[in-house]
């Protein structure tokens, strides 16, 4: 029985993907927990594991292709088996002419129950407790965010899932009412156990729910639920026990390493034996290979510097290279440009006097495992001034302006394909040195390329600084759909006037971008007044 595999929604922003390599060919067989494949997301290159076994009898996109979510990737069957309707028939008839292992929605019925299963109305999903992670068993719902009754549509978010490694949101891909809820919060259940249904208004699923969600037609939906069959990056950990990749050193013992660091350093002319690894045994991961420097010897270095001048243009030649963009950089070229030409945005500046805060800096960061920021204070700072302001703290809906009661801050990260924008949720909420320690947490998860799309989800305010590199003064893209974004410059040492008195000062640049949609110049400069307070007096943030 043919299984169809389509290209997975690996993120929740991602709308296309890169085969970046396949670890396995046409003809290989597969067991379920295996990893077909690497995918290339707007986020991060992440492996792509199979929940089904048998043989891969065709591949439909091949590595570097790009392919928009929902288009056949792969077919898994029986050896031998006739796909031909499969791969030549249209985008609907497929899953209707050939009989299949039923989809993550649809749960297979036992023999014995086999004669009381029930198909499923037209419009009708059924939607099971996914695997939201390589280890994940059972799930617990933390929070449901919609009720039985509420209208969906793809793209909600549905539910909070506790897994063995996360509290993580699931996303909802289908559009209709929510029917039934079938996994209360609190409870815990098994993978593939029937957790929500979804469709038309007023349809009768009792009999659904009285045979657990099971379908003897299983005819797929037109948008399978891929979350369920994979939604989350694997763990370093798991990369490397899946599939390591060994090869031998000088002294003829093993080298384990993970695909991608493979694959990165075959790309690198990189000898993984010169290598040394982080993961877990000491095997190699992809950040071992990216970080790595060789030693280089000085009569290599000399035959290295003539080699590199033979790559030297000459002088007036004119010379482009064209580099295929990622998928991050692709998403980050469309929300920003969505960003920029949507939301007409105006810019406010303040100077704001630092010598207080890198006193207060000082005093805090001199008691034992304390380690605060400047852009701690700046992030705590905003989270309060949002709260005197909340006209700041808001969405443009076209129709309505969304007011939030709750206060998540993001922080811009660069990483080394673009920029991420973590979230820290309930930063009000949250000392300084809390809001420190989640912000380091984030950045390295992000910069490590192990961050989750519920970490960068949610955000009602972002701050930017550039500070570190140097810049005085700049001006951010808004991050839709929030109303703001703050810009931080560099501590700048300069004579400032105090008392009429000009003496040497350290002061520091904001600039806020605001949508004049739901922020008028008048809001955004209170606002700016009253973030300038909190930063210039830093007792006041820790009352």
């Amino acid at each position: 029985m043919a299984t169809i595999i389509n290209m997975p929604r690996l993120s929740d922003t991602m709308e296309e993907g890169v085969v970046a390599k396949w670890l396995v060919k046409v003809g290989d067989k597969i067991e379920e927990g295996d990893i077909l494949a690497e995918i290339e997301t707007d986020k991060a290159t992440m492996e792509f594991e199979s929940f089904y076994e048998g043989t891969l009898l065709h591949i439909g996109i091949q590595e570097g292709e790009t392919s928009p979510v929902d288009v056949l990737l792969a077919v898994i069957g029986e050896e031998g088996e006739d796909i031909s309707a499969i791969i030549n028939g249209s985008a609907e008839t497929p899953k209707e002419e050939v009989k299949e292992e039923p989809t993550k929605e649809e749960i297979t019925p036992s023999e014995n129950s086999a004669n009381q299963a029930v198909a499923i109305p037209d419009g009708v999903n059924v939607i099971t407790m996914p695997r939201l992670s390589d280890t994940m068993t059972d799930g617990t719902v933390a929070t449901w965010l919609k009720k039985v009754g509420d209208v969906v549509e793809e793209g909600d978010m549905l539910a909070e899932i506790e897994t063995d490694k996360a509290t993580m949101e699931f996303e909802c891909f289908y559009e209709g009412t929510i029917l039934y809820i079938g996994v209360q919060e609190g409870e815990t259940a098994p993978v593939d156990s029937l957790l929500t249904i979804i469709g038309p208004a007023g349809t009768d699923v009792s009999a659904i729910v009285a045979n657990g969600g099971a379908n003897t037609n299983a005819v797929a939906t037109e948008k399978p639920d891929t979350s369920s069959d994979i939604k989350v990056e694997k763990t370093t950990q798991k990369t490397e026990e899946a599939k390591p990749i060994i090869a031998s050193n000088s002294n003829g013992g093993r080298i384990f390493a993970s695909p991608l660091a493979k694959k990165i350093a075959s790309d690198k002319g990189i000898n993984l034996a010169n290598v040394s690894g982080s993961g877990e045994n000491g095997r190699i991961i992809k950040k071992d290979v990216e970080n790595y420097t060789p030693s280089t010897k000085p009569v290599e270095a000399a035959s290295n510097i003539s080699a590199q001048a033979t790559t030297f243009t000459a002088i007036g030649e004119e010379k482009s290279d064209e580099v295929k963009n990622s998928q991050m950089r692709k998403a980050i070229a469309k929300s920003l440009g969505n960003s920029k030409f949507s939301a007409p945005d105006f810019s406010l500046n303040i100077e704001v006097d630092m010598s207080n805060a890198m006193a207060s800096r000082k005093t805090i960061n001199a008691i034992p495992d304390v380690k605060v920021s400047f852009n701690d204070m700046v992030v705590k700072a905003c989270a309060m001034a949002l709260q005197k302001h909340p006209q700041v703290n808001t969405s443009w809906n076209e129709t309505t302006t969304v007011y939030h009661s709750h206060i998540h801050v993001g922080v811009a990260v660069a990483v080394d394909d673009g920029l991420l924008v973590p979230v820290i949720k309930h930063t009000d909420q949250l000392s300084l040195t809390q809001i420190g320690a989640g912000v380091r947490d984030l950045a390295g998860k992000a910069r490590n390329k192990k961050i989750t799309p519920a970490d960068m989800q949610g955000s009602t305010f972002t701050v930017s600084n550039l500070g570190m590199f140097g810049i005085n003064n700049f001006t951010s893209i808004i991050n839709q759909p929030n109303s703001a974004i703050l810009s931080v410059g560099a501590i700048v040492e300069k004579p400032v006037v105090k008392n009429g008195q000009i003496v040497v000062g350290n002061t520091m640049n904001l600039t806020l971008t605001c949508d004049h949609r739901t922020v008028d110049g008048a809001v955004g400069a209170a606002f700016l007044q009253t973030l300038k307070t909190f930063i210039e007096n830093p007792v006041t943030m820790l009352a």
